[in-house]
């Protein structure tokens, strides 16, 4: 997921920051439980799944962090 544009942070509130944290916290901690999923696996299509996911949250994370300026 790549955003077109940044985030200016002064032109959000706190609320929308504290959102902002919530959101990509959530993102982080989805990358994490389906990496442990895929190592956890024996199904390699399931394997490659949870391993595709992990890495999609943890790109959208990466985006949304990147984007704050």
């Amino acid at each position: 997921m790549a955003l077109k544009n940044s985030i200016n942070l002064g032109n959000i509130n706190q609320q929308e920051l504290q959102s902002l944290r919530e959101i990509i916290g959530g993102h982080q901690t989805m990358a994490t439980k389906f990496d442990f999923y895929s190592n956890q696996c024996q199904d390699p299509q399931l394997k490659q799944m949870f391993k595709q996911s992990s890495q999609d949250a943890q790109t959208t994370a990466t985006s949304l962090i990147n984007s704050l300026k």
